[in-house]
């Protein structure tokens, strides 16, 4: 993209202070700052005052596969489950973009180490989970990684140091996640350096977008991979591209699985998985009203009673259509340091902007079904977001051990 080329693209949307610095660049700040216009969506900003998330419908509880129901099945799921994986048609996608910030880490969240006596690091932990379907299949199964801005190339020499710990790389691809525009109240993009637009990740709902942008989906077509396994980078006990997981949606016909835990309490802070309307949806803990929280169902049990951990199994076909008929987006207020106009950066107090993203819980509601496939809480959800407390490095480092898994 050339000058002129950006000022009309900044002109059509109303941003052409992105260029008000541009003649103190030097010429690479220049190129650098004309490929980020040109590869910038500037479409969002204009959503800058309405939070397009549709209201929610008509909520209703959606009955979990429970794991009595699933222990029942586990020989059959697991022997349709391992024949499809077998046959190449399973992926997994991780999520991987984030940093250690909440950790006390300057580096890529999922390089963080959680081990005592040795090194435990969270992508080790993702890689030896992963590598035990490989073994119980004997073929490996193509790892998509999705970085972002802040950690792709540093992401990347992290395997390569770490010989991917064993998996074998040509199964392995990185991508970027695509990014958006940070803005203020009135939709005018900040910039957090002379030469450079403030930007955010697109949101977790940005995956399969990013995907495609980068050509990987021309990649799951051409080798026939007819399921992906999406799955979050901060819980490091997570089964993924678990055999049984993936014929249990297959066996009930449905086109899409979310796993999910029974919750400690009814107000715990995670989504539950829900109809809404009769479709398949995640009502956020926030939103579930007192009379939802004391709902029971059939056996006496709340209603509301399994939350989402961010592990999703979707039928590729499926993903196509929901990233044609667009997800809603979200827009949220944040504190976004910026550059004022004598080019001084600011660390604003307090929120003074938005940032714009879509979310995976609302892909869920795009497609036709949705299997609600519980999984052992202490033997598969150990998240890791904070330094201290709850769902800390500490209990998941307990929750290892429990498990035998040796730090």
């Amino acid at each position: 993209m050339n000058y002129k080329e950006a000022y009309e693209k900044l002109e059509k949307y109303g941003q052409l202070h992105v260029l008000d610095y541009y003649e103190r660049l030097t010429v690479p700040e220049k190129e650098a700052l004309l490929e980020q216009i040109d590869t910038t969506d500037f479409k969002v900003l204009k959503y800058c005052k309405n939070n397009t998330t549709n209201q929610k419908g008509e909520i209703s509880p959606l009955t979990a596969m429970q794991l009595a129901q699933i222990d029942e099945k586990r020989e059959s799921y697991t022997a349709i489950g391992l024949e499809e994986i077998k046959k190449g048609k399973v992926a997994a996608v991780l999520l991987a973009g984030g940093m250690g910030t909440r950790l006390g880490s300057d580096s890529p969240k999922g390089m963080f180490d959680i081990g005592i006596t040795r090194p435990v690091y969270i992508f080790q932990r993702i890689i030896e989970n992963l590598l035990d379907v490989v073994k119980a299949a004997r073929t490996w199964i193509h790892l998509f990684i999705m970085t972002s801005d802040k950690n792709h190339e540093v992401t990347m020499e992290f395997f390569e140091e770490k010989e991917y710990f064993g998996y074998n790389k040509d199964f392995v691809t990185f991508f970027r996640q695509e990014m958006v525009p940070a803005s203020d109240y009135e939709g005018k993009a900040y910039m957090e350096e002379i030469g450079r637009i403030s930007t955010s990740p697109n949101g977790n709902g940005g995956w399969f977008t990013s995907m495609n942008k980068w050509g990987l989906v021309d990649i799951v077509k051409k080798d026939g991979i007819e399921w992906l396994n999406v799955f979050a980078v901060d819980n490091v006990l997570q089964r993924i591209a678990d055999p049984c997981f993936v014929g249990a949606v297959i066996a009930n016909g449905c086109v899409s699985g979310a796993k999910v835990v029974k919750k400690k309490t009814p107000d715990e802070r995670v989504g539950t998985l829900c109809l809404e309307d009769g479709k398949p949806s995640i009502v956020e803990y926030y939103e579930l009203t007192e009379a939802m929280k004391e709902e029971k169902d059939e056996r006496g049990e709340p209603a509301y009673n399994f939350g989402v951990i961010l592990n999703y199994l979707f039928r590729e076909r499926d993903l196509e259509a929901i990233e044609e008929s667009k997800l809603p987006l979200h827009v949220v207020e944040k504190k976004i340091p910026y550059i004022d106009k004598e080019g001084n950066t600011v660390l604003p107090d307090k929120p003074n902007g938005y940032k714009y993203e879509t979310l995976v819980l609302d892909m869920i509601h795009q497609v036709d079904n949705c299997l609600s496939y519980e999984v052992e809480r202490n033997k598969e959800f150990a998240p890791i977001k904070n330094a201290m407390g709850v769902d800390s490095v500490d209990t998941a480092r307990e929750l290892c051990k429990e498990n035998g898994i040796i730090l």
